[in-house]
């Protein structure tokens, strides 16, 4: 991969000037050689494995920061579905294992000094074993007491349907985990369509069936830098700023893949794909809002939104498709309320609902993220706006999300902070009139036709 003078250059602005980073480099781990009987033994082992190899990335990209002068924000660990790992400890009757996993996985991750690890995982669109919902029942705790665990939990698929029973159930969840914790542990609990088995970002991470023992996954992120861009094109018409962010973003993937690949190297295992994904921060100018102001939209959400996202999704995906044939997890745009400035001033001027969100999700990367709701919502209503966002996801045959954090003691238009990265969200009011007795159905909807396609 050659390297031109004047991109070299290119790069060093997008970083000085526009917030440019590597937000995370994450390193996919197996862990089904620690599977042992004995689970305080098998907790040890995957905590040792975790350790090590851990330690191994922070030294690295600590070194490739250094020498190529790449900020990585980031340095992440996602494990295989952990509920697949448990069934030998739960047959044995050892009921506390999920809880006992999550603390080896946290010490673990606070001991090697990585920012997250992910994985704690279950993967029940088309039914749930007694591992799956035994790790469910377990989150409340694990995320309340753990620090750096994060869990998604895929619920529906094109192919499979939407599992509505796994949907109620997961209303109830987040609702106990928010009181467990005043919402900090729903921060760390993101629920599925079509969940990527690549993707790099938390709390969506997992190694995915088909993937090496341990492999190199690198997610990009550049809000700012595609912001200067179509801000620097006032008089362009549509076509034309489309053609500057593809542009844009195939610079942004270059930079991605050289520093994934030289990672990999360093740790003689396998890279990945590099996840294009413009991650907004707190930070100002880092907000793809601002993108979409930028293209003339007078305030972030207003009409015309889902049309200014649409373009900008698509041509970050045609910009690094063109850049690397390793591109994949998400790679788009991701709208976190509480992590975009530009979506939290949206919210609250009114402009921006959640009505106008999941309609932006059709669209974008993932879905309802980092939204936080008042902290009387009741479960069956968290479950119906999550059964929303999986029909959205298995009719249109794209990933989406959510993650809620219904806000205890809070009430609409406060604002709960949850720090770092994930910034403070406003309180955003849900509909008042009640979904429970759909909710309470259960079983499946199914599969859309498309399903049966080839």
């Amino acid at each position: 991969m050659l390297y031109h003078h004047e991109e070299i250059l290119e790069t060093v602005r997008m970083i000085e000037h526009d917030l440019l980073d590597i937000r995370t480099v994450t390193l996919g781990l197996d862990l089904r050689s620690c599977i042992h009987p004995d689970p305080q033994l098998m907790a040890q082992q995957i905590k040792t494995h975790v350790t090590t190899q851990a330690r191994k990335l922070v030294a690295v990209t600590g070194d490739v920061e250094r020498e190529l002068g790449i900020p990585i924000v980031n340095r992440r660990v996602a494990t295989n579905p952990i509920a697949d790992l448990g069934a030998a400890a739960l047959a044995a009757g050892h009921r506390d294992f999920f809880p006992l996993l999550a603390q080896a996985l946290d010490e673990a991750a606070q001991e090697s000094g990585i920012d997250f690890i992910g994985g704690f995982s279950a993967l029940v669109e088309k039914g749930a074993s007694h591992a799956d919902l035994a790790l469910i029942e377990s989150l409340p705790e694990a995320l309340s007491t753990t620090s750096r665990v994060c869990s998604s939990i895929c619920l529906a698929s094109t192919k499979a349907g939407i599992n509505m029973d796994a949907v109620a159930k997961m209303g109830s969840i987040i609702k106990a985990a928010a009181e467990n914790s005043l919402g900090q542990a729903c921060a760390k609990l993101v629920v599925f369509a079509n969940a990527p088995t690549d993707n790099p970002f938390m709390a969506g991470a997992f190694l995915g069936a088909g993937e090496p023992e341990m492999v190199i996954n690198v997610g990009v992120s550049g809000p700012g830098v595609i912001r200067a861009v179509v801000e620097s094109l006032p008089d362009q018409d549509l076509g034309g700023v489309a053609e500057a962010i593809k542009r844009a973003a195939f610079k942004i993937t270059r930079m991605g893949e050289l520093v994934g690949r030289e990672v990999s190297r360093r740790m003689n295992i396998p890279f990945g794909i590099v996840d294009l994904s413009l991650a907004p921060t707190p930070a100002a100018g880092d907000s793809v809002a601002q993108i979409l102001e930028a293209m003339g939209l007078e305030i972030c959400g207003t009409h015309g939104t889902t049309a200014a996202l649409a373009l900008l999704n698509d041509a970050v995906k045609k910009g690094g498709t063109m850049a690397s044939s390793a591109v994949g997890g998400l790679s788009g745009a991701f709208i976190p309320v509480s992590e975009d400035q530009g979506m939290i001033e949206a919210v609250q001027a009114g402009v921006l609902t959640l009505s106008k969100l999941e309609a932006m999700t059709a669209v974008c990367s993932v879905g309802l993220d980092m939204i936080a709701i008042p902290g009387e919502t009741s479960a069956e209503t968290i479950s119906a706006l999550i059964a929303d966002e999986m029909a959205i996801g298995m009719v249109n045959n794209k990933t989406t999300a959510v993650r809620v954090i219904p806000a205890i003691g809070k009430k609409t238009g406060e604002m709960i902070s949850f720090g770092g990265l994930l910034g403070d969200a406003p309180v955003m009011p849900v509909k008042e009139k009640a979904a429970s007795i759909f909710i309470k159905r259960g079983g499946r909807i199914p599969a859309p036709l498309r399903s049966l396609t080839n």
